[in-house]
């Protein structure tokens, strides 16, 4: 039988907040506290970093995060939805229309989950990693690292990319972000390191003296990629010592980020 009690805010408090108790709720107003808190960790980036939390949406996403221990501090589930509550994690239940309002995708499934962020780690270089530059979009973003996963290839983000943490990222990683988190680094500390480790930078642009990626010995090196439209930047460009092309129909003008980055990542595998 539920309980019904009004707490404080759950899955990584507000900055200031103590939290509230740690029992279960059955939510029905759209105003309760924890749903704005949960509605607040999609919409905004930096209240994400503040609260050090963030939100998974859908059942395959949710099982992923239990699964690779990443903080899951509590599931919202609408009513009647059958899915197991480990020990520790808070349960909170709500009528289906709360639900669609709190979820934004388009069929909601029933299934959030709060996950606390992995705390920051410091950069430790390692050759054979792909810098990603200025990749804004969501989508593309998640579809790379859901690549990088299966290639088991690190990844740093760099200036300018989308947030990994944010709903439509994570919902485009399909777990990878919970398996593999990736590294964020400014670019001047990525420079830096590999010129204190002497590891060699490549770039992927177009060139007079881009090698062709299939034929480049990518070995020790690592790479950055930028976005369709602008490409890689400046500071990168004028490190590297080596740029790469992805040959294709001269018809064909650019490739979309994400697919670019797979191909990419494919070659890095093989040189592993």
């Amino acid at each position: 039988m539920l309980r019904y009690i009004r707490i404080g805010f759950i899955g990584g408090a507000p900055p200031g907040d103590k939290g509230g108790a740690a029992v279960p709720e059955w939510i029905t107003s759209k105003a309760n506290s924890t749903v704005q808190h949960v509605r607040k960790l999609m919409a905004s980036r930096k209240y994400r970093y503040e609260c050090r939390a963030f939100v998974a949406d859908g059942t395959k996403l949710v099982e992923e995060a239990l699964r690779w221990g990443l903080g899951v501090e509590a599931l919202l589930l609408r009513e009647g939805v059958d899915f197991p509550v480990p020990p520790g994690v808070r349960e909170l239940r709500m009528p289906e229309g709360l639900m669609k309002e709190i979820s934004r995708m388009e069929t909601p499934q029933g299934v959030l989950a709060l996950c606390r962020m992995p705390e920051p780690e410091p950069l430790e270089l390692r050759p054979g990693s792909l810098i990603l530059d200025g990749i804004q979009d969501p989508g593309n973003l998640g579809t790379i690292l859901r690549a990088a996963d299966a290639f088991e290839v690190p990844v740093v983000l760099s200036d300018g990319c989308a947030d990994p943490y944010g709903e439509k990222t994570v919902r485009a990683t399909m777990g990878a972000v919970f398996r593999r988190p990736p590294l964020q680094a400014a670019a001047e500390e990525i420079l830096a390191q590999c010129r204190d480790r002497r590891i060699p930078l490549c770039v992927t642009a177009l060139s007079d003296r881009a090698e062709d990626i299939r034929r480049a010995d990518l070995k020790g090196c690592v790479t950055v990629i930028g976005t369709e439209g602008q490409g890689v930047s400046a500071p990168y460009l004028e490190a590297a010592q080596r740029t790469l092309i992805i040959p294709m129909s001269p018809r064909c003008e650019s490739l979309n980020a994400a697919v670019a980055a797979t191909v990419l990542l494919w070659e890095l595998r093989r040189e592993m």
